[in-house]
């Protein structure tokens, strides 16, 4: 929108306050405000809700892979083969056999359920969610036949165990016997703790050797799944699908979105509600813009009859206006954008201040999974905001305007 020189000068002069103006001016300021926070508002949390689905992604990926192949049977007797058709699958990246059973943890006279997994110790080192998260010990420590185990970071705190201590795997499907089942007890040695983010993870969690979880498991040479990971996660399916068809009957093959589907989907959900909802504080902040654009106008009436008998055009007179309201919301949204990234640079430290002043614990890793707040701004969104904001902006200023142009400087000048 190109303005003369007089409509530039105008315009600025609207924008400022000047003598007995203060009040619009006051309104101004607050629809600057309301915009800001409607735009800040909407790049935190939408930015928070792509941080939580990368981040789950990634770390249940991470220990999970893109699917996992399983036995009709529960086991998978024939693994080998299975994974060897699995690896020679175009865009399979890798096919890991895995044991992973329920069990009962003791130490120190304090018992947790747990999750046992055992993986090649190949495998759990080159695992980045794992080898990339060890808080205390070393990878190094777990081989076949050490009786060292890694076992993750809230476990560790909910058993007061740490690295060196001799926890106590109880396997209640032990040997039989002539007077009935015997619990299989194994101590092993915590050479490891990991804190993968993930709470369900971190609690629950204890990696091992595969031969040793066989041990422990009476499982014999049989695995209890194959993880798969491939080139992309999202054509899972499709890309898994000859492999399907050559392991029916054998096996099962599930994938990452079937396994975590209400999670995902309900994060989905939750977007889709909270941009709509937050979309309403800019929405209301431009109602703001047109209220003080219409009190501008009333306020102005005498300079604009004034104006158009010394020539002003009535599209003058709406360029003016229009240029006064979006400039008010081009502001807000500079300002939101600002206010937004410094929120999210500093997200972590401001939850940890305001639960220090409040004594509430408002980032409670059982009920959010992650132990931080997370984070990651899409620029398609940020700009969708942003062009959201400003067409809502301009869109405010087409009454005022108009009425501004429909100012009659004869009726107005009559008794002057």
């Amino acid at each position: 929108m190109i303005l003369s020189r007089y409509e530039r000068m105008i315009a600025k002069r609207y924008l400022l306050p000047g003598r007995g103006e203060a009040f619009i001016f006051l309104v101004a300021g607050i629809s600057l405000v309301a915009v800001m926070l409607g735009v800040a508002a909407l790049i935190i949390v939408m930015s928070v809700m792509n941080g939580f689905r990368a981040e789950l992604f990634d770390k249940i990926v991470g220990l999970n892979g893109h699917a996992v192949i399983q036995g009709v049977g529960g086991d998978l007797p024939d693994w080998r083969n299975i994974a060897r058709i699995a690896k020679q699958s175009p865009g399979v990246t890798s096919a890991i056999p895995l044991i992973e059973q329920p069990l009962v943890v003791t130490y120190g006279g304090r018992a947790e359920g747990v999750l046992v997994r055992g993986m090649r110790v190949s495998d759990i080192r080159s695992n980045s969610t794992i080898g990339g998260k060890i808080v205390m010990g070393s990878l190094a420590t777990i081989n076949p036949g050490s009786g060292r185990v890694a076992i993750g970071s809230r476990l560790a705190e909910a058993l007061g165990a740490q690295v060196g201590s001799q926890i106590a795997l109880l396997n209640p499907l032990g040997q039989a016997t002539p007077f009935g089942t015997v619990p299989r007890i194994i101590n092993y040695t915590v050479g490891a703790i990991f804190e993968v983010g993930v709470y369900d993870y971190d609690v629950k969690y204890i990696i091992m050797p595969i031969e040793d979880a066989q041990t422990l498991t009476l499982a014999g040479d049989s695995v209890g799944m194959i993880e798969v990971n491939t080139t992309d996660a999202d054509r899972v399916d499709a890309i898994l699908k000859p492999v399907a068809d050559q392991i029916a009957g054998r096996a099962v093959i599930t994938n990452w979105q079937q396994m975590n589907a209400q999670l995902f989907q309900a994060l989905a959900v939750e977007r889709v509600a909270m941009f709509t909802v937050l979309s309403i504080i800019i929405l209301v902040a431009v109602f703001n813009i047109l209220s003080s654009l219409i009190m501008l106008v009333r306020a102005k009436t005498r300079d604009i009859a004034i104006l158009r008998t010394m020539g002003a055009t009535r599209g003058g007179m709406m360029k003016i206006f229009m240029v006064v309201g979006t400039t008010i919301g081009a502001l807000g949204v500079v300002a939101g954008l600002v206010l937004g990234f410094v929120f999210l640079f500093f997200r972590q430290n401001i939850v940890d201040f305001v639960q220090l002043v409040t004594g509430q614990n408002l980032w409670d890793p059982s009920v959010r999974f992650l132990t931080q707040l997370p984070s990651k701004t899409d620029p398609v969104e940020v700009t969708v905001i942003v062009l959201m904001a400003m067409i809502f902006s301009f869109l405010a200023t087409l009454y005022p305007a108009f009425k501004a142009a429909s100012t009659d400087p004869v009726q107005v000048l009559r008794y002057e």
